[in-house]
C-alpha cells in the first residue's frame, strides 16, 4: 500500500488487541459453569469469543439465547465474577509495550476504543496503570452508536485534534476494522487475537499483522 499520508494518532481495541483479558474470562467463565455443576470449557473455545462480550460467553457456556428464563441471571453473575476478577491474569501483549514506547518517543498519542463498558474498562486500567497512558479511552458510554459505528473513532479525532483520517486504528474483530474503515481510519487487523475460525482476509483491512511487534514498522510509514 502506498503511504499518502501522516498519522497524528493510534486506536486500538481493548479485548484481544491491547490487551490478553481472556485468561481473567477463562476463569470467571469457568467458575460459573462449576457454581451451576456443570463441566468447564476449554481454553481456548472461551478465548476465540471473548471479543464478543459477555452475552456470547453466556451462550456459549451454557447452549442459551437471551430469550432463556437463566440468561439474565447467568450473565449478571458473570460480569459480578467478572469484575472481581478483572486483571488478575490480564497483560498487555507481547510487543505492545515497545509500540507505546516508541509512540511516546515520537509524541504520537495513543487511546482506546472498545465495546467494552466504562463500568469494567475504567477499573481494568486503573489497576494495570499503563504507562504511557492512553490520551483517550471511549467506550460505548461515550457514544450513541458502538462499534461497528464510526463514531467512536470521529469522537477521538475531535479530542485529539485531527482527523479521523489522520489516525491507525488496530482491531482483531470485523467490527473493528469496519469502524476504522467507514471513519477514513487506516485499518491495521491484529491476527493474534481472539479472531476465532473467521477469515481474516475477508475483513479487507489495510494491514494484518500477526504478532504485535510488527504494529509499529506499519506506523513508522505514516510519520
Amino acid at each position: 500500500m502506498q503511504n499518502q499520508k501522516k498519522i497524528r494518532a493510534v486506536m486500538l481495541d481493548l479485548d484481544g488487541t491491547l490487551l490478553d483479558t481472556a485468561p481473567d474470562f477463562v476463569a470467571v467463565v469457568n467458575k460459573l459453569l462449576l457454581e451451576n455443576e456443570r463441566d468447564e470449557l476449554p481454553h481456548d473455545t472461551i478465548r476465540a469469543c471473548v471479543s464478543n462480550g459477555s452475552k456470547a460467553l453466556i451462550t456459549l457456556a451454557f447452549a442459551i439465547e437471551e430469550s432463556h428464563e437463566k440468561f439474565v441471571s447467568l450473565r449478571t453473575r458473570l460480569l459480578e465474577l467478572y469484575t472481581q476478577h478483572i486483571a488478575v491474569f490480564t497483560k498487555p501483549f507481547p510487543g505492545i509495550q515497545e509500540l507505546l514506547d516508541n509512540l511516546a518517543s515520537r509524541n504520537i498519542p495513543w487511546g482506546i476504543a472498545t465495546n467494552k463498558p466504562a463500568a469494567y474498562t475504567v477499573p481494568l486500567m486503573e489497576q494495570l496503570a499503563m504507562q504511557p497512558a492512553p490520551a483517550i479511552v471511549i467506550c460505548p458510554d461515550h457514544v450513541q452508536d458502538s462499534k461497528p459505528h464510526p463514531e467512536s473513532l470521529f469522537l477521538a479525532a475531535t479530542e485529539l485534534k485531527c482527523t479521523a483520517e489522520e489516525i491507525i486504528y488496530i482491531g482483531d474483530h470485523k467490527r473493528d476494522i469496519e469502524c476504522g474503515k467507514r471513519a477514513g481510519s487506516i485499518t491495521i487487523a491484529a491476527a493474534y487475537g481472539y479472531i476465532g475460525d473467521e477469515n481474516i482476509d475477508n475483513w479487507q483491512a489495510d494491514y494484518t499483522v500477526e504478532h504485535a511487534q510488527e504494529i509499529w514498522p506499519i506506523v513508522e510509514k505514516y510519520l
